[in-house]
């Protein structure tokens, strides 16, 4: 599929947790950018404290955590594999990140996005914003799924009842990307 051509296979390799955070990553305001794809789950909670941890400034801290639903398009899903472009997979993310500095004011922005097999139920990612007031972390965070969801390089293969199937670009997520 046309999906499978842009993305190729995936390098990532199998066994324990790999994040990949570019060291001195920071945004155009000069804010360190935490990007990590990795294949390990994650601890939403541990997360937040982290990044949250000693800023007296914060006042609001936005979340999203998306996970693998049992069903899409009217099919049951058994798996979930993620694919990745190691390298611009993280640049792309990193941007996106560094965009929403940009546009909201907000302290921090982290984002965790698994790759590999996945079951329904799994995380498959995490993005969480912290700032004084919750509309600008609210905005930032939908900011930030939504270019993810249109920007970055990751591929979804479903299996299914009737094989494998490769995830198409749904027009809805270009919309909510428009918005912005």
């Amino acid at each position: 599929p046309e999906a499978r051509q842009r993305g190729g296979q995936s390098s990532e390799p199998e066994g324990p947790p790999r994040g990949r955070i570019r060291p001195g990553a920071r945004s155009a305001k000069g804010c360190p950018v935490t990007v990590r794809v990795q294949t390990a789950d994650f601890d939403a909670g541990a997360e937040i404290d982290r990044l949250r941890a000693g800023d007296a400034r914060v006042g609001a801290v936005a979340t999203f955590i998306g996970t693998v639903r049992d069903v899409n398009d009217d099919a049951s899903v058994a798996r979930l594999t993620l694919e990745h472009y190691p390298g611009m997979t993280e640049k792309s993310l990193e941007a996106i990140v560094g965009e929403a500095k940009q546009r909201f004011d907000v302290y921090e922005v982290l984002v965790i996005h698994r790759v590999g097999d996945l079951g329904p139920t799994d995380q498959i990612v995490l993005v969480a914003v912290t700032s004084a007031h919750r509309g600008d972390a609210f905005d930032a965070c939908r900011f930030v799924m939504d270019y993810l969801k249109t920007q970055a390089p990751f591929w979804k293969k479903e299996r299914t009842p009737d094989g494998e199937r490769w995830v198409e670009a749904r027009a809805s997520d270009d919309e909510a990307a428009s918005r912005w």
